[in-house]
């Protein structure tokens, strides 16, 4: 699993095959069960975590306990690099939403493997700016818009399929997962979705399924205009 693990992983795609397999045989093979964690905020040991299959999400607990979801991580995606950068436990918890497969790589590990490969080191703090800049962006979309822009910013970003003028996307989590990354309640984005159907900007599906009708409108929504 771990080779593969790490052929499919961006931050690792320029290294020669021979390479590749010396970073493999630095990972540690993990499986979880869906609800199961791949670490907690405080704990002690800072690790990189690679998915290799599966889904992992990454969520917050306010002080009053409720989830906030941060991100959902799919194969190839990685997540523990600020832990393993600095050294310093994790402040927030990985769970997996299905059965995964990880690759797990401990701090010291990798702090040789950067030294030993400094492009990769690179490439990664590439893929971390590229994500503090979406987080900006998710930030002031909670800070400046109403349910409905945040949803329709929500879709129009999913990956998609086209078919004439129209535009298919999949919720790829369960609602009350989605409207906690909006940082709202599922009430209000099922009341989002039918104000957004109502309006003819999207079709709501069997499923998950949803079709964006006039991505245009749908756009201008999201931007506030």
């Amino acid at each position: 699993m771990a080779d593969t693990c790490v052929a499919r992983v961006p931050v690792f795609a320029g290294l020669a095959a021979n390479d590749q397999q010396l970073v493999a045989e630095l990972a540690r093979p993990v499986r979880l069960q869906a609800g199961e964690f791949a670490y907690s905020a405080n704990d002690e040991v800072s690790r990189l975590i690679v998915v290799h299959t599966g889904r992992l999400k990454i969520f917050r607990v306010s002080p009053d306990g409720s989830e906030q979801l941060v991100r959902v991580l799919g194969p190839g995606d990685f997540t523990g690099e600020t832990a393993v950068f600095t050294g310093q436990p994790p402040g927030d918890y990985a769970a997996a939403l299905d059965g995964c497969e990880l690759c797990v790589f401990r701090h010291d590990d990798l702090q040789s493997l950067v030294r030993e490969y400094p492009d990769t080191g690179l490439r990664m703090l590439a893929m971390v700016s590229e994500r503090l800049s979406d987080t900006e962006h998710r930030l002031n979309s909670l800070t400046s818009r109403d349910v409905e822009s945040r949803l329709a910013d929500y879709l129009l970003r999913l990956p998609a399929t086209r078919s004439g003028g129209a535009v298919t996307v999949a919720l790829p989590m369960a609602k009350k997962d989605v409207a906690s990354l909006i940082d709202t309640t599922p009430e209000s984005l099922s009341r989002a979705l039918k104000t957004l159907a109502a309006q003819e900007l999207i079709v709501i599906g069997a499923g998950r399924s949803v079709t964006i009708t006039q991505p245009e409108q749908l756009r201008r929504l999201a931007d506030g205009a």
